[in-house]
């Protein structure tokens, strides 16, 4: 099964949740899909683990990435670049904006109300039910009532993303899966897709999933590791 998102996609959720991986992952994997596609990194509270971190891979392979002035590239400052507003109003193919973690993360997202109204924007929820906060389902409703109310949006969809780092197994995939396709049955919002580390893919059954999988190279790691080299052609 194939991810179809096309236009504006903003990719939200709690801290830990992984959603900077997953917006790296889904840009590459877009890209081979034939889109022209441009990420915003818009994490504007957290100064670790940001999209601007790889964005000499994502660069590399041809997407563009709007990021804060190069001079702030480092700096823990809410610095909103004018380009997004920019980039709202003309998304192309496919433009995702990475939205910092919890409801104080989200608040960018109603700097930009006006910028936003009137296009077709799809805020999905990144789950990892391995996370503090969202390891339940009435967590996970509550971390989207408290996000939805800071960005003045209603998410339309759900992102699986469960995983335990370094330490993922094929079972934490699977049991990932159920905990998402519950959370999408009793909210009623789309499951879209859900994530596995790309070396674990060739060992899940994919047949037990009624949603895509997007493969995860890890480009988010502490200093002493190196991330994985992001490649094209990976899905």
């Amino acid at each position: 099964m194939k991810i179809d998102l096309k236009g504006l996609v903003i990719l939200a959720g709690n801290y830990g949740s992984g959603k900077t991986e997953v917006c790296i992952n889904l840009a590459v994997y877009a890209m081979d899909s034939g889109q022209k596609v441009r990420v915003a990194d818009l994490d504007l509270v957290n100064p670790y683990f940001r999209t601007r971190e790889a964005r000499k891979a994502l660069t590399d392979l041809g997407i563009e990435l709007v990021l804060p002035p190069e001079k702030y590239l480092n700096a823990d400052l809410p610095v909103l670049s004018p380009v997004i507003a920019g980039m709202i109003r003309s998304s192309g193919d496919l433009t995702l904006l990475d939205v910092g973690g919890d409801a104080v993360g989200a608040r960018v997202l109603a700097c930009l109300f006006d910028a936003l109204q009137g296009r077709e924007a799809r805020m999905l929820q990144v789950v990892n039910p391995y996370r503090p906060y969202t390891d339940s389902v009435q967590g996970c409703m509550r971390m989207r009532a408290e996000i939805e109310k800071a960005s003045r949006m209603r998410f339309a969809g759900i992102v699986g993303n469960a995983n335990m780092i370094d330490e993922t197994s094929t079972d934490h995939i699977y049991e990932g899966y159920a905990f998402v396709e519950e959370l999408s049955r009793k909210t009623g919002l789309e499951l879209i897709f859900i994530t596995a580390p790309a070396d674990l893919l060739p060992g899940i059954d994919l047949a037990r999933f009624s949603c895509p999988v997007l493969p995860i190279q890890r480009q988010l790691v502490p200093p002493w590791k190196r991330p994985e080299i992001l490649r094209s052609g990976s899905k």
